[in-house]
């Protein structure tokens, strides 16, 4: 018998998976099929929403991926929602609350690692070895081969502190009720904003400003009178370069966090688009949502954790070309 690899078989999940949204997809809204069931339940019922009169807000599974000032809980089961407050012409939203829980988390983890740190002492616990595995991974596989031997525990703490606040951000989306603000490109931004910053600011500080700013001069051998020109092209070329890193980092972190949040909130919205028809379309509708679902949770999961590294190898990448011009 054949053995199917991991990535065969998850793969090979997800297309069926695909196929069998795009076949229902296509059956359902073709004009040949009959819509006489819904259309008796509108008569039967008319309190209750059909799709084509529902609100944008339950057609859409873009509005549950988005930041909002409302918390949306079981409507459905009468447990409503939570307006969060305006204070002082402030709108606290879903993402910001999220942030602060995802900075509690860093900082509960922090603190017994540090004293443990400090005094010495091993490890003990799964709780202690976890956070102290990827803490240990972040040092020695992520920031010692981007800055060097030599500037790596200088810089880690930063590292570890991003890595770990982007990833209960992310672990956050997988919890009922709660979000990942991680799907928002104002939150991957603004956490690109300040690798910028503090990238550049930590390369400012060790060359000084006219150094660094020169640090992407090129110095190749060009023909007598087109050295400044061609050189200044480069050398602007060379700084949207950098500027391009950083909104790379934000775009990366962002599409894929809301591109799989989107695709579960989808399959969510599927079985409600279906209530209205056959109850065997339903059922079957309804099963396929949740296998993939499932199958894609896990997906995510796993996603969630990779995005977390990448973000982060990738900025202490770019902090070692920052800091280190001439490599």
């Amino acid at each position: 018998m054949k053995s199917w690899s991991v990535p065969v078989a998850v793969r090979n999940l997800l297309m069926s998976a695909l196929g069998a949204f795009l076949l229902w997809f296509a059956v359902t809204q073709s004009p040949l099929w009959p819509r006489v069931a819904e259309a008796a339940a509108v008569e039967q019922h008319p309190e209750v929403p059909t799709e084509e009169h529902a609100s944008p807000a339950e057609k859409s599974a873009l509005h549950h991926v988005l930041d909002t000032s409302r918390w949306e809980l079981f409507e459905s089961f009468g447990l409503g929602h939570i307006d969060l407050p305006n204070i002082l012409g402030f709108q606290i939203t879903k993402f910001m609350v999220l942030e602060l829980i995802a900075a509690i988390l860093v900082v509960a983890v922090y603190i017994p690692v540090a004293r443990r740190m400090r005094n010495g002492e091993i490890p003990r616990g799964s709780f202690m070895n976890l956070f102290e595995v990827f803490l240990t991974f972040i040092r020695d596989q992520v920031a010692k081969p981007g800055l060097g031997e030599h500037d790596a525990d200088r810089y880690v703490p930063f590292l570890w502190t991003l890595f770990m606040f982007i990833l209960f951000n992310n672990l956050l989306g997988m919890v009922p009720f709660m979000g990942s603000a991680t799907a928002s490109f104002a939150v991957t931004a603004a956490l690109a904003l300040c690798v910028f910053f503090y990238m550049h600011g930590n390369g400012i500080a060790k060359m000084g400003l006219r150094k660094y700013a020169l640090s992407l001069w090129p110095h190749i051998d060009v023909p007598r009178g087109m050295g400044l020109p061609i050189k200044s092209l480069i050398f602007a070329i060379e700084w949207m370069g950098v500027i391009v890193r950083n909104l790379v980092l934000a775009v990366r972190l962002f599409a894929n966090m809301f591109a799989g949040h989107m695709v579960l909130a989808t399959f969510l919205i599927f079985i409600w688009m279906a209530q209205n028809t056959h109850p065997v379309l339903w059922g079957t509708v309804t099963v396929t949502s949740v296998l993939g679902i499932v199958a894609l949770s896990l997906l995510e999961l796993f996603v969630a954790f990779l995005q977390a590294y990448i973000f982060t190898f990738l900025t202490a990448l770019f902090m070692g070309m920052a800091l280190h011009p001439e490599h």
